[in-house]
């Protein structure tokens, strides 16, 4: 697999090259009167990928709400695979499809990873009550994949990951993935990503 570019940690071989998009509207709209800052990384392996996951791990904190994005087979299980590894929870992270929402304890002092899978799920919040994810929030990491519309409600702040790729009958594995923090919180993405 091709090695990216410019990278901004220093396994060069496995991280994504980041380009900073300021002001730039995304899925996941901000509040009233906050713009959202926005961070966008190509990627081009499920590696690089998986490492990105361990990158965004190291900004993450009990309390913060991940929402990602994307087509079928873009990358969403394989980034909370790498979000796992760098928090440091245990159990295989895998795609909570059937079960709707996985738990993995940290192994250490860090927060647990909270694993949604809101694809199957209609409804907005409403529905999503049954999984009490506003009692993990606090002292989890909560990401949910398919939450557009579903979880912006639970948290004012909150990181939306969306993952574009390659449509069709393709085995490009490129990706571009755009991060859009939202919220206080994430006011100083791009040069906690730079950090990282």
């Amino acid at each position: 697999m091709e090695a990216p570019h410019n990278s901004l940690a220093a396994d060069a071989a496995n991280a994504p090259v980041a380009h900073a998009a300021p002001g730039e509207t995304q899925a996941g709209a901000a509040p009233a009167g906050e713009t959202p800052v926005t961070a966008r990384l190509d990627v081009t392996s499920p590696e690089q990928m998986q490492a990105l996951g361990r990158r965004i791990a190291g900004l993450l904190r009990p309390g913060d709400l991940v929402m990602l994005s994307g087509e079928l087979g873009a990358g969403k299980t394989t980034l909370t695979r790498g979000l796992g590894e760098g928090l440091g929870v245990r159990g295989a992270v895998t795609s909570p499809t059937f079960v709707i929402a996985r738990v993995h304890p940290s192994l250490g002092t860090g927060p647990a990873l909270v694993h949604v899978d809101a694809y199957r799920l209609g409804g907005g919040l409403d529905e999503m009550e049954d999984l009490d994810l506003d009692v993990s929030l606090p002292e989890s990491v909560v990401v949910v994949e398919w939450g557009d519309g579903k979880v912006e409600e639970l948290s004012d702040d909150r990181l939306h990951v969306v993952i574009h790729r390659a449509v069709g009958d393709t085995d490009d594995e490129r990706r571009s993935v755009t991060l859009v923090g939202i919220g206080t919180r994430w006011s100083g993405l791009r040069a906690e990503l730079a950090a990282h």
